[in-house]
């Protein structure tokens, strides 16, 4: 129970750190104005195609809307790892306002239905690079780990929330004027999210070193692909997201038949049944604040997963309208869970270069599972009536997991978050204070822990750099041609001269005591301090004062 309870206040505390992280909180309000204009603008697309041809006529553009998408998506994902990320979200939302705003001058002055076919399918295909480039950059915005998580749990709640506000508003609007408003309103809400986009202030970094490099498009987009195909666990846990999100599909199709026919609802419960959903999906979000500071992430993950299929076991055995509107808020608890666990997982286990194009075609499973797991649920319900396919669906899932656990557990010791002394010891030295949470977190799983006994020589003035040290625990003395110059305790660090000037060692360290020291390869110290503005110029100024003989702030003096 004390466990729990300081899980909790962990939780509430990055919670907080999300709201006062400036660039989080714009991100988070400008996520919240795009999800509901994306969700209210479903619903009038719907309503405008049935009164215009009908159920099929629903149908059709749905399927029209889905498919070029799910196509589009791991090309979308090129985007967001080409360009700056903000970028690529500012001049998506303008497109969708430019194509939104069209359709609504469209109804008002009573255009073919194809033209505003046309738009709504245009607009979809844009919206499909915001949330790959959304996740891919809430990495580099997050200063912690526990930060990332609850980032992505507040994004899974306003997700949660949009999802009946965005219908609730259409459906007033709806209610007492045309499609032409809703339309209308949603551009607002669309320019509502550029205005907060426009205040992220995100530091511009180089390409790296072994990033992808392609020589055309396609291969680009492959990228994503080939970043999931070399990685087992994530390759077995992305299968695992396409197949909740089918039951998902699924689930579309079964709510009205549920509501309709089994439950004696009629329309209006194909409204509660959702608004279960939503409730528990806001619920799970919170829930999932728990995560935050988690270093096993993968079972909550199959746990949301496995909460997908065991309410519709459940249902299909005890079909009753109390029943029902608890286990399908289940549903959405099971959704928030996974949801917010499995974006996490991703967002470590994928190196940056490549996020948003595993996020592009993680998207582009989901799209495709959610039309195939449409599809198929009228086919089940023909064949074993209603009970029976919410049987077989529910069962699916919970198979799936038990068969997948072990596979998709590996995935914690790869992206597991690192110890949180390993953290601490990082950010004490201001080369790294800089750095974003998640590149922070990436190398201290890089950090070589060394333990060496009093007399040993450390680094030789003159040989090559290799390594850049800090100081765990003891004391280890600086000299320049023999003569001692300075020594170093706990949070001290040294070698980063010779790595950045590129220049042989300047000085001899040898430890005085026993101590303790973390390393970090050549390799990985340049790459995360020179790929980030703000690291590589307090990189410098260490550098240059301790050149000068003056200690830099809070570096200790060496030579």
């Amino acid at each position: 129970m004390r466990t729990l309870a300081a899980r909790l206040g962990d939780s509430a505390a990055a919670f907080g750190a999300v709201i006062r992280n400036p660039n989080l909180r714009w991100l988070e309000l400008a996520w919240t104005g795009s999800i509901i204009g994306h969700y209210a603008y479903l619903v009038a697309v719907s309503v405008y195609a049935y009164g215009v041809g009908g159920e099929k006529a629903v149908g059709l553009i749905f399927l029209a809307r889905l498919i070029p998408a799910a196509l589009a998506a791991p090309f979308a994902g090129i985007l967001g790892d080409r360009y700056r990320r903000e970028r690529v979200l500012l001049l998506t939302n303008l497109s969708r306002i430019v194509l939104v705003g069209s359709a609504a001058v469209g109804v008002f002055a009573d255009a073919r239905p194809l033209v505003i076919y046309i738009l709504a399918v245009a607009a979809t295909i844009v919206t499909t690079p915001f949330r790959s480039a959304q996740a891919a950059l809430t990495p580099s915005l997050a200063r912690s780990p526990s930060e990332l998580t609850a980032a992505n749990a507040v994004a899974s709640a306003i997700d949660s929330l949009a999802l009946f506000i965005g219908p609730a508003i259409a459906g007033l609007l709806l209610a007492i004027a045309s499609t032409a408003l809703v339309f209308a309103l949603t551009a607002l809400l669309l320019a509502f999210s550029v205005i907060f986009i426009l205040l992220i202030r995100v530091e511009p970094t180089e390409r790296r070193k072994g990033e992808v490099e392609a020589s055309t498009i396609l291969s680009e987009a492959f990228a994503g692909f080939r970043a999931i195909g070399t990685h087992p666990s994530l390759r077995v846990m992305t299968g695992l997201i396409a197949a909740q999100t089918a039951v998902a599909g699924a689930v579309q199709v079964y709510i009205v038949v549920v509501a309709i026919d089994l439950l004696d609802f009629g329309k209006s419960g194909v409204g509660f049944l959702n608004a279960s959903i939503g409730v528990g999906a806001f619920i799970g979000a919170v829930a999932a604040l728990s995560l935050t500071g988690a270093r096993r992430l993968s079972p909550a993950f199959m746990i949301g997963v496995a909460l997908w299929g065991i309410p519709l076991i459940a249902l299909g055995l005890w079909p009753e309208a109390l029943v029902a509107l608890l286990l399908f808020g289940v549903i959405g608890v099971g959704n928030s869970v996974a949801s917010v666990a499995g974006l996490t997982l991703v967002q470590r286990a994928v190196p940056d270069e490549v996020l948003a194009r595993v996020f592009g075609v993680i998207q582009m499973l989901l799209l495709a599972a959610m039309g195939i797991g449409a599809a198929l649920a009228p086919a089940l319900i023909t064949l074993l009536d209603v009970e029976g396919a919410l049987l077989a669906t529910g069962a699916f899932l919970p198979i799936v997991v038990a068969l997948a656990w072990s596979r998709v557990s590996r995935i914690d010791a790869g992206a597991a978050g690192p110890e949180e002394r390993e953290l601490r010891i990082l950010t004490s030295v201001p080369i790294f204070t800089p750095l974003p949470g998640m590149t922070l977190e990436h190398l201290a799983g890089r950090l070589i822990p060394l333990r060496l006994e009093p007399g040993v020589e450390i680094v030789r003035q003159g040989d090559p750099a290799d390594r850049f040290y800090i100081v765990a625990d003891g004391t280890v003395e600086v000299s320049e041609y023999g003569r001692p110059i300075s020594e170093l305790g706990p949070g001290g660090y040294f070698g980063e001269i010779a790595l950045i000037r590129d220049v042989a060692r300047t000085a001899t360290v040898t430890a005085k005591t026993a101590v303790v020291l973390y390393a970090l390869d050549r390799d990985d110290f340049l790459a995360a301090v020179t790929s980030h503005a703000p690291s590589a110029e307090a990189a410098e100024e260490v550098v240059s004062s301790r050149l000068a003989g003056i200690p830099a702030g809070g570096a200790r003096p060496v030579a």
